[in-house]
């Protein structure tokens, strides 16, 4: 995933006081195991696309916000707390409004998808990208419909009331089996028996053209720790987004 070696050459981890803000900021996401049976190896895009059944790098990062914290704007109806959520991701705004609120603040890491946005535009965007998701207001406002494009790297391939599930990889505009491909969902769950909404950034990174020949997960460990933090960025600039 090229894309993600590059994010991590640029964002780096600068001092002590980045790591140990970092840490503090998204103690409260964890990762969970991914089941076998998960849904998104049964998911049409994942069979289609990874026809030589290459193993896959997969990961689920959760984290949980009492009912009384969040917009209550977003609890009125079916979908829009899953949509801002996933604009949160996107937008960076919340990071953002996070940041200038908090002196003692994490430098670089706080910028979300800033920082891979701002690469995928300078080298990507042009009149044949025209259509897509570029900037900030513009992906904090969207709704997220199918087919939307996002900074040339990402599609968003379905979209119910609880979950948004992007392609990611390569241009959107590669419709093919690609030799780096992976899913990211985007979830938010009212449980209201617990009194809190559950959030989740669930990844799936495979090969998909040819057969692997290592036999072995795409990324070594050093990425996919790296990757790790970066979801957690992610996560912690998605949950600003909708919480009061």
């Amino acid at each position: 995933m090229g894309i993600l070696r590059t994010t991590t050459a640029v964002v780096g981890w600068g001092s002590l006081a980045t790591v140990g803000t970092f840490v503090a900021m998204t103690r409260k996401s964890r990762f969970v195991s991914v089941s076998t049976t998960d849904e998104i190896f049964t998911n049409v895009f994942y069979l289609r696309n990874n026809p030589e059944k290459n193993p896959s790098l997969h990961d689920l990062c959760v984290r949980r916000v009492p009912l009384d914290r969040v917009k209550p704007e977003l609890l009125e109806k079916d979908g829009k707390l899953v949509e801002a959520f996933c604009a949160g991701v996107w937008s960076g705004l919340a990071m953002r409004k996070r940041v200038e609120e908090n002196a003692n603040h994490c430098g670089k890491c706080n910028k979300g998808y800033t920082i891979q946005r701002k690469y995928l535009e300078r080298k990507y965007r042009g009149p044949s990208t025209a259509h897509q998701l570029w900037e900030r207001d513009v992906l904090q406002d969207s709704s997220y419909p199918v087919g939307t494009e996002i900074t040339d790297h990402f599609e968003v391939l379905s979209h119910s009331a609880s979950s948004i599930l992007v392609r990611c990889g390569d241009s959107p505009m590669n419709k093919e089996v690609r030799a780096s491909d992976g899913l990211f969902e985007m979830r938010a769950e009212v449980k209201q028996a617990e009194g809190v909404a559950e959030f989740q950034l669930k990844n799936c990174f495979y090969q998909g053209l040819g057969k692997s020949e290592t036999g072995k997960p795409p990324l070594g460990p050093l990425l996919d720790w790296a990757h790790r933090l970066y979801t957690k960025l992610w996560m912690e600039s998605a949950i600003r987004n909708v919480m009061k």
